[in-house]
């Protein structure tokens, strides 16, 4: 992330605050007897759905001339934000911060919640996982990468286990007929990085914003993504489709609000967002954490996204063992 960037995302953190903790004592908005929009989140300061939120909602209050208030409800990972949204009334009043996390809770059913009590509105990123190799390694070659599975274990480093990195190696080796990963979790994405450069592990999940410096130095490389299409970034990758494997899985952050909602409202919060994410500035939000505007898509294209999602998380989660 270049230094330009990193000011202007502080001063986005600090001009979102302004419109967290003063506009609602203002009453500034186009609509004055409204409420703030709620825009609700299950992260914390600074993280990437934080971060995704925030560049959202600097636009969209604009377009759509309504304050919007960020609102934090951490707990089951993703849980209590989705259980904190079935709480407040369906009057489009309010937006939800829906990631691959909750796809997992759901699934683990850490709430009652369903996925037909959620309007989906729009996605904010779709940033495919992806297989990374030490380049020196022979694997960085896709194919070779699944041919040496056909009759030798890899070790898989994730960032944690019963989430979408474990699911995306047992998935893409079990679709593949190859064989089972070893997997090694880690606290966090350094330390997946740093072994695989000493050649600890064979496989790092990641994804590109996580590992681009090290891409771009030379010292790792992408031998397989798990994406729809090749990436710009990464364009001689291949997808896990291309090589046979029907495997599709991303880190994905979009927005939902709750059923109920007018279908007049629902098509003003999704018209709203898409210009908000139209603009430039977001565009070049997401071309620093090495996504382009692909990742931006409206509700139908989302809702079946997330569907398949938790269709995929629930199938592995049960093949994990983690749902009996």
């Amino acid at each position: 992330m270049n230094k330009t960037f990193k000011v202007f995302l502080g001063a986005v953190f600090l001009a979102t605050e302004f419109f967290v903790v003063t506009i609602p004592l203002m009453m500034t908005s186009a609509k004055a007897d409204n409420h703030p929009i709620q825009a609700i989140t299950h992260a914390g300061f600074g993280g990437g759905t934080d971060v995704t939120t925030r560049m959202m909602l600097l636009r969209a209050r604009r377009v759509l001339q309504q304050d919007m208030q960020l609102v934090n409800k951490k707990g089951g990972g993703g849980a209590a934000s989705m259980d904190y949204m079935m709480s407040l009334p369906a009057d489009g009043n309010h937006t939800l911060t829906w990631t691959t996390g909750h796809a997992v809770s759901m699934a683990l059913g850490k709430t009652d919640v369903k996925l037909s009590d959620m309007q989906p509105l729009a996605r904010g990123t779709d940033d495919p996982q992806l297989f990374v190799v030490n380049c020196k390694s022979d694997i960085k070659d896709a194919k070779k990468f699944v041919s040496t599975q056909k009759s030798k274990s890899l070790k898989y480093g994730t960032t944690h286990t019963g989430g979408i990195d474990d699911v995306s190696a047992i998935a893409f080796t079990k679709k593949g007929g190859l064989k089972d990963p070893t997997i090694v979790a880690y606290k966090g994405v350094a330390p997946i990085k740093t072994n695989l450069i000493k050649g600890d592990i064979d496989v790092g999940v990641l994804n590109l914003g996580e590992a681009l410096t090290e891409i771009e130095e030379g010292k790792l490389c992408v031998s397989v993504a798990l994406a729809n299409e090749r990436m710009a970034k990464i364009s001689d990758t291949p997808t896990a489709k291309e090589l046979g494997i029907p495997v599709s899985l991303s880190t994905v952050r979009g927005f939902v609000t709750k059923k109920g909602v007018s279908a007049e409202r629902a098509k003003v919060l999704e018209d709203g967002m898409l210009k908000a994410m139209g603009h430039n500035y977001y565009k070049n939000f997401l071309t620093e954490i090495g996504l382009d505007d692909t990742s931006v898509v409206g509700a139908d294209e989302w809702g079946k996204q997330m569907e398949d999602m938790l269709a995929e998380m629930t199938t592995q989660l049960k093949a994990l063992g983690y749902i009996k």
